[in-house]
């Protein structure tokens, strides 16, 4: 008898897990590559990076690659997967792919989510290289938010905290803002000497703006010691508190025992300020609520929505979190 498998994939905006499981929940393989957001990418473009995964993850787990589908069931979470019309368009292309008999697209909050609990329901904010929130009621009901960046409101994520930094720096540097140690540790992150010089280097193409991103684990630890990097570490934390207030609210959830996960790769860089100040904020709104990081990856998420769409005993599920907890490189987005 043909064993039946799971696919599994949590796509984000810098790097993508895929995750091949047996039904008994044995990991047969699991592998990461580049980013895979159809927000960047398109929707072809994302398949081509988890096809190449795919391929990969085949000849580890040593099966053969044919004609027929490689899964039961498939579950890609992917970031940029915002509205219906993107996984329908996601969805589309999957069909032509032919990986799986039958397939699930949603967005990589989702993967948070399932990673940090059994219940099915709760809140979950993810805080990468972007920032987005989902929200699911005990009776089904679903809060989503676009995440597309200053478009629709967001701020926040290693992209945003590192560019806060950037413009703190020059403030810092030429008069118009407070002195802080982010003058001195941003352009020496970057080998350079001055804020002015990395403006230079960014305006001039020597140096890619988007390298900005590298700076959150920089705020991070000069936030124990430097006021203005603290007050960006706090109004991260404010906009992540927003996004689970307002998913609460909208459920009628504030009063209610909700589990609130915190998942992706800067709350993994962040220190106990981050989490801490969100606990705090979050307590004081809903005094029933739970606030903690999730105890296992996204990419186990991804697997256990899989899985419970394929109907597979709660120790096969428990299984398959334990090896992907354990094996699964750093968190990332």
């Amino acid at each position: 008898m043909k064993r039946r498998l799971a696919l599994a994939v949590d796509g984000g905006n810098s790097k993508t897990d895929l995750a091949l499981i047996g039904e008994d929940g044995e990991v047969l393989a699991l592998v990461r590559g580049p980013r895979s957001s159809p927000q960047y990418l398109g929707a072809d473009g994302c398949l081509d990076v988890i096809g190449a995964l795919l391929e990969d993850a085949l000849g580890d787990a040593r099966l053969p690659r044919t004609s027929e589908p490689v899964a039961e069931i498939a579950s890609f979470l992917l970031a940029g997967v915002d509205f219906p019309s993107e996984e329908e368009d996601v969805e589309a292309a999957l069909r032509v792919r032919g990986w799986a008999e039958r397939t699930h697209v949603g967005n990589d909050t989702f993967a948070v989510l399932r990673a940090g609990t059994e219940r099915g329901w709760g809140v979950a904010v993810v805080c990468g290289s972007g920032i987005n929130c989902v929200g699911v009621a005990p009776d089904g009901r679903q809060v989503r938010f676009p995440s597309l960046g200053a478009i629709t409101g967001d701020w926040g994520g290693g992209y945003d905290v590192g560019l806060a930094a950037v413009f703190a720096a020059a403030r810092s540097e030429d008069g118009r803002g407070p002195k802080t140690s982010l003058e001195q540790v941003v352009p020496r992150h970057f080998a350079l000497e001055t804020p002015f010089e990395l403006a230079e280097a960014i305006h001039r193409g020597a140096l890619q703006q988007t390298r900005a991103i590298e700076l959150a684990p920089v705020v991070f630890a000069e936030a124990e010691r430097d006021q203005v990097a603290a007050e960006i570490v706090d109004r991260l934390a404010a906009e992540v508190v927003a996004l689970a207030r307002v998913a609460l609210a909208r459920l009628d959830l504030t009063d209610e025992p909700v589990e609130v996960l915190l998942g992706g790769g800067l709350i993994e860089a962040g220190d106990g300020r981050l989490v801490g100040a969100v606990r705090a904020a979050l307590t004081e709104i809903g005094p029933a609520l739970t606030v903690q990081r999730t105890a296992s990856p996204p990419i186990a998420g991804a697997a256990l929505l899989a899985l419970d769409r394929l109907g597979v005993t709660h120790e096969a599920k428990e299984r398959a979190r334990a090896e992907l907890t354990s094996i699964a490189p750093e968190a990332g987005d």
